[in-house]
C-alpha cells in the first residue's frame, strides 16, 4: 500500500474569510494542548464497536470525522481502506501519521474545523464518527456516501450523565433515539443504546440505499 506523509491544512486566512478564525483557533489550541504529550491520549487501539463490525463495512474509500490521533483511521487502513481523516488539531494529525507509519499503512489527514467542513458528495464507501456530536454533520454524512455506502457512528447519550465523569455538556449528548432519528431514510443495519456500567452510548450502522430501493 502506498504511504502518504503530508497533511492537508485549511489556512487561518481561509478561516478568517469565513469569519471563524477566533472560534476555530480557540478550539484548535485546546485540542493541540490535550494531544501535546508523547502518549496517545485515547490509546492506539480502535473503538470496540468499529473493531467488532469492520467486516460489515464495504471496502473502498473511508472518511473518519473527528479523527484525533488516528487510532480508528489507522485500523481501517490496516483493513484495506483508503482513509481520509479530519480533525481540527494539527498536533493530533501529526501523531496520526506517526501511528500510521509505525503500522506500515498510509492515511490522508486533513486539518479542518468540522463546523465549516464540507464533506465531498457521493465520494465515500464508509464514513465514521466516534465520541463526537455535531448534529448538522448528519445530512453531510448522508450526502457524502456512495449508494450502498455505510455510516458507523457511536457517541454518548444523555443517560451517561449519571456516571458523573466524561462528557457533561448536554448540548453534546444524544437524546434517546436521536441518533436513530438523525439517519431516518437510510437502511438501519444496527442500532442500540447501551449502558456498559461505565458509560452510556448510542451505536449505529446505516447504509445508503441504492437507486430503486
Amino acid at each position: 500500500m502506498r504511504l502518504r506523509s503530508s497533511v492537508l491544512f485549511l489556512s487561518p486566512f481561509f478561516l478568517a474569510l469565513h469569519g471563524t478564525l477566533h472560534a476555530a483557533d480557540k478550539d484548535r489550541m485546546k485540542w493541540d494542548k490535550i494531544y501535546s504529550g508523547k502518549e496517545y491520549v485515547y490509546g492506539a487501539v480502535p473503538v470496540t464497536f468499529l473493531k467488532d463490525n469492520v467486516k460489515l463495512l464495504p471496502k473502498g474509500r473511508a472518511l473518519v470525522l473527528a479523527m484525533g490521533e488516528g487510532r480508528n483511521a489507522v485500523f481501517l487502513a490496516e483493513h484495506g481502506f483508503d482513509v481520509e481523516g479530519v480533525d481540527i488539531s494539527e498536533v493530533a494529525l501529526k501523531k496520526s501519521l506517526l501511528l500510521a507509519k509505525e503500522r506500515g499503512v498510509g492515511i490522508t489527514p486533513i486539518a479542518a474545523d468540522l463546523e465549516k467542513y464540507d464533506v465531498k458528495e457521493d465520494a465515500y464507501d464508509v464514513i465514521t464518527c466516534f465520541n463526537y456530536l455535531q448534529r448538522d454533520l448528519a445530512p453531510k454524512m448522508k450526502n457524502g456516501l456512495k449508494p450502498g455506502g455505510m455510516i458507523i457512528f457511536q457517541t454518548y447519550t444523555i443517560d451517561h450523565l449519571k456516571y458523573k465523569r466524561g462528557p457533561s455538556n448536554k448540548a453534546f449528548l444524544l437524546k434517546r433515539n436521536e441518533l436513530l432519528d438523525m439517519f431516518r431514510g437510510m437502511h438501519i443495519v444496527y442500532y442500540s443504546e447501551t449502558d456498559t456500567g461505565k458509560k452510556v452510548v448510542a451505536s449505529l450502522i446505516a447504509q445508503k440505499k441504492k437507486t430503486g430501493e
